[in-house]
């Protein structure tokens, strides 16, 4: 029983067809900051915070339910990105740029996807 619990819980995050998932964990090294930082990102799980730019096209992640509520946010939270047909395509048109974004007030990032990422990706999705 505990086997099937864990199989039913870790295959419902493998992702469906032409979808990409992942993992957000929110490492903080403070242990005696922890619920004043993860305060700080409150609503990091709301629509428009994270996607994926592709060219001049965003992909958005979608969240996980239930790693959140109106009053604590969770460190680990599992996303999808679902890719219409046209965001694979400029996934893998590599003349275009490919990035992770994050637009949060307390919070702010981007990082470019590798030759070698967007590769694995495009692998991933086939």
């Amino acid at each position: 029983a505990k086997i099937r619990h864990e199989l039913e819980t870790y295959n419902a995050l493998i992702p469906g067809p032409g979808e990409l998932s992942a993992t957000l964990f929110i490492e903080i090294t403070e242990p005696d900051r922890v619920k004043e930082l993860l305060d700080r990102l409150m609503g990091i799980d709301e629509p428009k915070r994270i996607w994926l730019e592709l060219g001049d096209e965003r992909c958005e992640a979608v969240f996980e339910a239930g790693h959140s509520s109106e009053e604590k946010l969770s460190a680990v939270h599992y996303l999808r990105f679902r890719l219409t047909p046209e965001h694979q395509r400029l996934l893998g048109d590599l003349r275009l740029p490919a990035r992770l974004m994050i637009d949060h007030p307390h919070y702010q990032a981007s990082a470019e996807l590798s030759l070698a990422i967007r590769q694995s990706l495009i692998a991933d999705l086939l």
